[in-house]
């Protein structure tokens, strides 16, 4: 075990996820996996979503709860998930009238899992200890598929007590668990994570289109290169989306990876680090966006190369 990686420790506030009621804020793709997948393992689960229908629609299907506000959710919750799309709806569901802030109480744990700035959590924390709450950043690494499986690495930021009382809770969705540091720094490892799999993504398109141009099959290509020295879980469970992407619900849309390369580039930029491949795929991605547009999965790269060197696009 690494030293950041985090081992289980007695703590008498720590609940089995059977007795924990949890809500996820957030009904998207990764929300609602996380609502399903710790329903399945026993957990109490509260949904509130900004579309109540969809709400309503995901708790019918895993006999979970639905909450009217933020604030209803944050009373009923021992752990609260936000799982959004950026920066401004995390800090909506907290400051919002009704937010997650007019109903957090001591113990709950306050739980942000959503690919931001350190800074956004940080600017949280006060607001939240004041309630007698505790709080986390807690972005995963991985998709649909890994949390459906438990598989995902959890990257923590924030106090070990918060974490214990958190940890049934990430030990139902995950394989690992990285207690980071304090506050931000689960953000922080998250943005680092995504530079590597959105410069990943960009040569996987890069060698798929070069060796189907050159005679290869596409489908045996790939498969080679998930058995190559740079395979990887991301180049497993991306095959389907690059291979037969016409046929693949998306994982990570075009406009998702373009929003969190701006977040990596506004991190650099704040910390003084020199980010010129995160510069490229960026660049490749909005070409991507303008050409296919910006809601297909981010492989979609592959397609747009396929295009543009054959003057299709």
């Amino acid at each position: 075990m690494s030293p950041a990686e985090s081992a289980p420790i007695a703590d008498a506030g720590t609940r089995p996820l059977t007795e924990t009621r949890v809500a996820i804020l957030g009904a998207g793709r990764m929300g609602s996996a996380m609502a399903t997948r710790l329903a399945g393992q026993g957990a109490q689960v509260i949904v509130f979503n900004r579309t109540a229908s969809r709400a309503k629609q995901l708790a019918s299907a895993i006999n979970a709860e639905t909450a009217p506000t933020p604030a209803e959710a944050a009373a009923a919750a021992d752990v609260l998930i936000t799982m959004v799309a950026d920066e401004d709806a995390v800090i909506d569901l907290y400051r919002q009238p009704n937010g997650i802030l007019d109903g957090l109480t001591a113990p709950t744990v306050a739980v942000d899992m959503s690919t931001v700035l350190p800074d956004t959590i940080r600017s949280l924390e006060a607001d939240v200890r004041s309630r007698g709450a505790g709080i986390l950043d807690a972005p995963v690494s991985g998709s649909v598929p890994l949390v459906e499986a438990g598989t995902l690495t959890i990257m923590v930021g924030g106090e070990v007590g918060d974490l214990q009382r958190a940890r049934p809770v990430f030990e139902a969705m995950s394989r690992r668990i990285f207690h980071l540091g304090p506050l931000g720094t689960g953000a922080t490892i998250k943005l680092a994570v995504n530079d590597v799999v959105f410069a990943l993504g960009g040569a996987l398109a890069e060698a798929l289109v070069l060796a189907e141009k050159a005679g290869v099959d596409r489908a045996v290509a790939y498969d080679v290169f998930a058995e190559s020295t740079f395979a990887s879980p991301f180049v497993g469970y991306k095959r389907d989306a690059f291979v037969d992407p016409d046929h693949t619900p998306v994982g990570f849309s075009v406009d998702l990876a373009r929003k969190d390369l701006g977040l990596i580039l506004e991190l650099a930029r704040r910390v003084g680090a020199d980010m010129t491949q995160a510069q490229v795929n960026l660049e490749q991605l909005d070409a991507t966006a303008a050409a296919l547009g910006g809601n297909r999965d981010f492989a979609a790269l592959a397609e747009h190369l396929r295009r543009r060197r054959t003057g299709m696009a």
